[in-house]
């Protein structure tokens, strides 16, 4: 996520881009609309680019899941929770 080559970036992340879109990308704007619409995909360019660190983050399991049956601290798996189980355990407080 490089915020001097986003431009690059998301063209290579969009396909869908529309030529205008492409032409905008490269020669830069020229109108107040066209400075929206840059501002644009910028913020979704920012949104892939977040989404892609966090895809890389979770990739290399620093997060580990909660309900991850493993490393739940009782003998109860997740499936087996239901009304009567919260129950009996509420009354145990």
């Amino acid at each position: 996520m490089n915020d001097q080559n986003w431009k690059a970036e998301y063209i290579n992340w969009k396909s869908d881009l529309k030529p205008y879109q492409i032409k905008l990308l490269e020669e830069g704007p020229n109108s107040n609309s066209q400075t929206l619409l840059l501002n644009d995909m910028w913020l979704e360019w920012k949104h892939l680019a977040a989404k892609r660190k966090i895809a890389e983050i979770s990739g290399k399991s620093l997060i580990e899941d909660p309900w991850n049956e493993e490393l739940l601290p009782c003998k109860i798996k997740k499936s087996e929770i239901d009304e009567s189980y919260l129950k009996f355990v509420e009354v145990r407080k």
